[in-house]
């Protein structure tokens, strides 16, 4: 998200994230600056030329009365050559105001879709830097919100709001000077209104505010809600929960409406109040005006030409600052949007301090890298020791887990749904951070490792399928992405997925749907596996891997996922136990504690838990 007044590559030190603390729109007024320099400045210079151009035609009035109209009307026979040179030099002064104008806009387009490209880019980029415990926290649909919503009031505010307030500036600083030479009491009277429209203007502005960030809440609570139906529609369906659906809908969505006519009927009052006050303005000083043309105020004196001029003067006046009033919806809605947009980049980004490194030395062989350059073979040693761990504070989750999968062993967690087995694997990759205890790889804490290279030399296949659009073959390819086509296939073999892949209309060339919606989801299991298969990891986690599998297929792929496992160290977490019986070690839990461990035959012997899993005796 940098670059010098392109949409070229990001430059360093001008993040969005890098920037103070404060303000949100200060924040994002500064990144427009740092990145955009030198287009900003072009489009100031456009601004003021056109602000001069249009000031120029406002003065010629005063010019046209008192200098031309005026002479003329008096003169028997008058002469409109001089005239006609000071039009011809007007319209030249406009013909540059309108470049300036068309340039300022062309400028600003290029600005605002730039940063935009940047602001998604930091989001998209920052958001794949969170750890997984800011998506639990975070509905899909209130993220994606930001992406849209968020940053599109982002889009307005930097393309049509900046230009304006910097135009409306330039106007009334100009405007002012100039008046102050036409006359300085009536420029006085002036001053003191449009003061009184600035304070209208801020006060209802901040009235407003709180109004559009509810706004933006609740607009991003309604597009939660949508996604989780879209998404879940078939269990809707299921339940026949759709009156119910459409209840909760109509809850959010009317609260939805209340906050964005609460923000709208104070925001869009401040405009007319602010044009009613200019037009009593406006009579205001053509009356004061008057009297002084007509003598009628002493010490005081004014031309027909100038009155009518200072009155053009006022409406450049006021008109900038109604244009402000008209921006502040925009400004405040924005001012909502970047909280949001700021929100998510503020976020702690996971740390990773990690100095071990993984590097492939051969098929098959891979070691670990220290900081000082010393290699040591990967061998797929983990050892948990001691581990606590607690999603949040107030509730525990893991306790005193204590085990070890020697290289090679096949190593299956066991037990009722929330004992905590999902959770032991995702503290090994890091997916969170434990409390207490440690948790070692080949005698390297897991927090020493980077994350990358740790996560790479874990082949996971997770029990919720996720599948991209795109072909088969890209989606086993996702597990190594420079893996060939043949290779990719080979892995479809291994896990006996070639079979069904190729009966699909155009083979391993066949699109998938979005999230593989064209496929059972056994199949879309296979998949899940075989992309696990192409990475080639060193150790693998199966989270329920053949849970949607009918068991005559679970027996097809049972041959292909121990030739997979050969030689790696794997964990599985199964609740099918047939498919655990020949692991080298089975750690049983519940409630988050290992309450039994040791082989099948050892674990039946002894007649507790597993054995009453296994069999569905319960022991008394």
């Amino acid at each position: 998200m940098r670059g010098g007044g392109g949409d070229r590559g990001p430059r360093a030190g001008a993040t969005l994230k890098d920037l103070r603390k404060d303000s949100t729109v200060f924040r994002l007024f500064r990144y427009i600056l740092r990145n955009y320099k030198v287009s900003f400045i072009v489009v100031l210079v456009c601004i003021v030329v056109s602000s001069l151009a249009s000031l120029a035609s406002s003065l010629f009035t005063r010019s046209l009365i008192d200098d031309y109209i005026s002479p003329m009307t008096a003169a028997a026979s008058p002469d409109y050559a001089p005239l006609a040179v000071a039009l011809a030099k007007l319209a030249a002064v406009l013909l540059v105001g309108i470049v300036a104008g068309y340039a300022q806009s062309l400028i600003m387009i290029h600005v605002g879709q730039g940063t935009m490209l940047r602001i998604r880019k930091d989001l998209f980029s920052h958001m794949e830097s969170l750890p997984l415990k800011y998506f639990d926290n975070h509905s899909h649909g209130d993220i994606m919100s930001v992406y849209t919503n968020d940053v599109d009031t982002l889009r307005q505010v930097i393309g049509n709001s900046v230009p304006n307030l910097f135009k409306s500036l330039v106007t009334i600083l100009a405007t002012f000077v100039s008046m102050l030479v036409l006359s300085v009491p009536l420029t006085v009277v002036a001053v003191l209104m449009a003061f009184l429209m600035y304070k209208v203007t801020t006060g209802l502005g901040k009235l407003s505010r709180k109004y559009f960030v509810e706004r933006q809440r609740n607009l991003g609570r309604v597009n939660g809600f949508i996604e989780e139906m879209v998404s879940g529609q078939k269990v809707v369906k299921v339940y026949c929960h759709e009156q119910k659906a459409l209840e909760e809908f109509s809850v959010l969505n009317e609260e939805l409406r209340s906050s964005v006519y609460n923000a709208n009927k104070i925001g869009n009052i401040i405009m007319p109040i602010n044009s009613n006050i200019g037009n009593f303005m406006y009579v205001l000083l053509a009356i004061l005006g008057s009297l002084i043309a007509l003598g009628h105020l002493p010490g005081a004196t004014l031309t027909l030409g100038t009155l009518v001029s200072f009155l053009t003067l006022q409406r450049n006046f006021t008109r900038p600052v109604t244009q402000i009033s008209n921006e502040i919806n925009s400004i405040v809605m924005a001012s909502a949007g970047s909280d949001r947009v700021y929100a998510v980049l503020d976020e702690i980004p996971e740390v990773d301090e990690g100095s071990v490194v993984l590097e492939k030395e051969g098929e098959g062989r891979w070691s670990w890298k220290e900081a000082d350059g010393s290699l040591r073979k990967l061998e797929g040693l983990v050892e948990l020791k001691e581990v606590d761990f607690s999603y949040v504070p107030e509730k525990q989750v893991l306790y005193d887990i204590t085990l070890t999968a020697y290289p090679g062993q096949k190593i299956a967690f066991v037990g009722g749904t929330g004992a905590g087995k999902t959770t032991i694997t995702n503290l090994i990759n890091r997916f969170y951070e434990i409390q207490d205890g440690t948790i070692t790889y080949d005698g390297f804490s897991v927090a020493g490792i980077r994350k990358a290279d740790l996560r790479r030399s874990l082949g996971i296949v997770l029990q919720e399928t996720k599948l991209f659009s795109g072909s088969v073959l890209d989606n086993i390819r996702y597990g190594r992405l420079d893996a060939t086509d043949e290779e990719c296939r080979n892995a479809a073999r291994l896990v006996h997925a070639d079979s069904f892949i190729r009966r699909l209309p155009n083979g391993y060339d066949t699109v998938l749907d979005a999230d593989g919606g064209n496929l059972s989801q056994g199949e879309r299991q296979l998949l899940a596996i075989a992309r696990a298969a192409v990475a080639d990891p060193p150790v693998l986690i199966l989270d329920e891997a053949t849970s949607s599998i009918d068991t005559r297929t679970e027996r097809l792929i049972q041959q292909g996922m121990d030739s997979l496992m050969k030689g790696r160290t794997t964990f599985v977490i199964a609740h099918r136990l047939s498919t655990v019986q020949n692991a080298d070690y089975i750690a049983v839990m519940d409630h988050g504690r290992i309450i039994e461990r040791g082989k099948h035959f050892e674990l039946l012997q002894q007649k507790g838990k597993y054995y009453e899993l296994f069999t569905g005796n319960q022991i008394t």
